[in-house]
């Protein structure tokens, strides 16, 4: 199958097996109309597939040799569904147009001969739809994709907690088996509370996985519903991750919020914005694993100007200066173990949405990622 059209197919293809009546018609209509000519159904086909994105209108005569126009307009329904499909018929053709027309080959009905200002209307109309069908499968198409890479993105982020419950459990499995051999009671903990600190690391991070799942199939819900209406601000957010992110004891006293600049976000992305900037956060505690000095600190911090945008400083180890013009860019391996899929992601989430993200050095050492929006009216904060 071809590929579809793009936003701007724009040309009209007449289809006739009289010469002159294309060249009556690519003189009378070409002063409106980018007008490409074929002698039938063959030769059109050659032509949709080397210029079919560019035809907007299929227009062609019933009464062809060998084929009809029903047979090419049935043909390029499946193959170019973005193409308005206009069949030219004799009155005596007229009911075998109609049935046609049942059967869902054609969209429209002009008689010959033609009448101009009737069939004017008809392609003008015709072009705006096979815009707006372009339009509608190119934006399908690019929604697809982001699902499917969100997929990817998900299950590479959910194997980390799920791996980390199933070694917990494996160890609570390992001490309740190896228990006392004479009363089958088993082992107490090696340090008061171990137990109950395994079983709260592993909640903690079941219920993470849990949210990551939630949030890909509230995006998969969401992708081809209309634009929700619903009000979101880089702040609800911030605020939505640092509850729902599953901190290790002390780890969410390193962060710090700078809010007062808040600005609207694109409800329709939420969840996929939520996966981004929990992304960041685990990045930042990670880069932050074993740090004694400087005490770790990692800030969220919004800001109105120059463009609205949300940024993620830490005092960690930062970035080498190899790793920072790739990371955005494909998957590479760092020195912490990471591949850089996360800022992939991240990236291309926000490119999706008319933005961008930035990384760079935090002055005094650390690395800030910068998640730039698209430009919006400021919101006022209550105090």
């Amino acid at each position: 199958m071809n590929a579809p059209g793009p936003i701007d197919a724009h040309a009209v293809l007449l289809v006739d097996d009289e010469a002159q009546a294309c060249k009556w018609f690519a003189r009378r209509y070409g002063d409106e109309f980018t007008v490409l000519t074929a002698s039938g159904m063959e030769e059109a086909l050659a032509v949709l597939a080397a210029r079919g994105s560019e035809v907007a209108v299929l227009m062609t005569d019933y009464r062809m040799p060998r084929h009809t126009g029903v047979d090419l307009l049935a043909a390029v329904s499946g193959s170019h569904p973005h193409v308005v499909r206009v069949l030219m018929s004799a009155y005596a053709d007229k009911d075998v147009a109609l049935q046609a027309v049942n059967l869902g080959r054609v969209e429209h009905i002009l008689e010959k001969p033609l009448d101009e200002p009737l069939t004017r209307q008809v392609l003008r109309e015709a072009l705006a739809t096979a815009r707006q069908r372009a339009h509608e499968r190119a934006l399908g198409e690019r929604r697809a994709a982001m699902l499917r890479e969100t997929l990817g993105f998900l299950a590479h982020e959910v194997r980390t907690p799920l791996a980390t419950v199933s070694g917990y459990l494996a160890a609570l499995r390992d001490r309740a088996s190896g228990g006392d051999a004479t009363t089958g009671a088993p082992l107490p903990d090696a340090a008061p509370g171990d137990t109950l600190r395994m079983i709260e690391a592993a909640q903690r991070r079941a219920e993470y996985a849990q949210s990551l799942v939630t949030s890909f199939v509230n995006t998969a819900r969401e992708a081809y519903r209309p634009d929700s209406q619903a009000s979101l601000t880089a702040g609800d957010l911030v605020r939505a991750a640092l509850h729902e992110y599953p901190f290790e004891p002390g780890e969410r006293e390193r962060l710090h919020t700078a809010l007062d600049a808040d600005f609207p976000v694109p409800s329709r992305q939420r969840d996929l914005l939520y996966l981004v900037l929990c992304t960041l956060i685990k990045n930042a505690l990670q880069a932050q694993q074993g740090q004694a000095q400087p005490a770790p600190r990692i800030e969220l911090a919004l800001c109105r100007t120059p463009r609205p945008s949300l940024r993620v400083i830490d005092n960690g180890p930062g970035l080498p200066a190899e790793l920072k013009d790739r990371l955005t860019l494909q998957p590479v391996a760092s020195g912490s173990g990471g591949t850089g899929m996360g800022l992939l992601f991240c990236r291309r989430v926000m490119t999706s949405i008319g933005g961008d993200i930035a990384v760079g050095d935090t002055e005094g050492g650390g690395a800030t990622v910068t998640l730039l929006f698209p430009e919006t009216r400021p919101v006022e904060v209550s105090p």
